[in-house]
Order: structure tokens, then sequence, then C-alpha cells
């Protein structure tokens, strides 16, 4: 039995652990990437964040102290997330979520529309340039550390980068309505007026 007063507050003896720390720091960044790998479902990259946190957690001491713990999550996320494809590969989900995005109508907000608009256009390139994008783009890691968490030369990741910005830009432009800014406003007059007498 202990005596009275010898008993102490464990969290005041607690040593802060900087692994811990930094691994709840990157938890932000994590769910960007997450959010981006699986399509703007908001519950599966909640689920992939939560295992890659527990992966790495589980695997801390394999962690290189000095090494970037960020680009060694986001490997955890991306390989695991990769296997879970392979391995649903074959089966087919309902999605509760696009079958209640139909019944639904779309917000109003124009900052809303731009982020759907995003997000849709993000969701039609390939998995490989997606990912490519979401690494520079929105997790901020050099073409050199995106290349070594995807396990691809620089160069191929430059170009998968050069390609997806190529594509989204394609997939964002607005369609061309054959109306030239700055054209002749007498032939835009008798334009419509042959719409308006046919």
């Amino acid at each position: 039995m202990t005596e009275p007063g010898a008993r102490r507050d464990r969290r005041a003896d607690e040593v802060p652990d900087p692994f811990r720390t930094e691994l709840l720091a990157l938890l932000p960044h994590l769910r960007a990437f997450a959010r981006g790998l699986c399509g703007g479902h908001p519950d599966r990259a909640d689920d992939l964040v939560q295992e890659t946190a527990l992966r790495a957690w589980t695997a801390r001491d394999a962690f290189a102290q000095g090494t970037s713990m960020k680009a060694w999550t986001f490997t955890i996320m991306r390989n695991h997330f990769l296997n879970d494809l392979r391995k649903n590969r074959r089966q087919i989900q309902l999605d509760p979520e696009v079958a209640e995005a139909t019944l639904v109508t779309p917000p109003t907000q124009e900052n809303g529309l731009h982020v759907s608009d995003l997000q849709r256009a993000l969701d039609q390139l390939p998995g490989e340039r997606r990912e490519a994008l979401l690494l520079i783009g929105a997790g901020g890691f050099s073409y050199e550390e995106a290349a070594q968490i995807c396990g691809v030369p620089i160069g191929t990741m430059k170009s998968r980068v050069a390609r997806g910005r190529a594509q989204l830009h394609a997939i964002l432009e607005p369609p061309d309505d054959g109306i030239e800014d700055g054209g002749d406003p007498a032939g835009i007059r008798d334009q419509a007026d042959v719409v308006s007498s046919g």
C-alpha cells in the first residue's frame, strides 16, 4: 500500500513523446490526401486515416529518426489504399452517398460548386495522375519526395504531374460557345435577327 501523499499524477511524470506529437500534427495532411485518394468519400477517407495512424503507431520502432515522417506516413497510407483496391477490385458495392446525391439538389453557393467541380475533375483522372497531383499540390511534397513515396523515378513523377495538370485544365475549361470576345456587335445583331425570324 502506498503512503498518503506518495501517490502522483501519472500525467505529470510523462515525458512528451515526439513521435506521437509529430503524428498528431500530420493528421490534417493525411486527411487531405485520403480524401483525394478516396474520391471525396469522407467516411472512407476517415477510415483510411485511422488505419494509417494505427499502422504508423504500431510500426513506430521502424521509423528512422531524422527522416521525413510525413513521407513515411503518406507511403503507409498509399500502400494500404492500393492493397484495399486490389482486394476489393471484384466487389461491387452500393454507394449510399452517390444514391443520396441523386435525390438532393446541389448547393447553390459558388465556392461549393467550384470545389465539387474540382473533385469531379480529379475523379476523372487516372489514379496515378490524381495521386501525383495530390502529393505535389495538396501534400506539399517535392517531386523527389513524391517519387520516393510512389516508388517511381523523378521523371515519371514530373510527367504524371504535367499530364494530370493538362488533363485537369481540359476538364475544367469552359466549353467554347462560338462567341468570341470583342466580336462585331452588328454581326451578333444580324445572327439574333436570323434566329428570331426563323
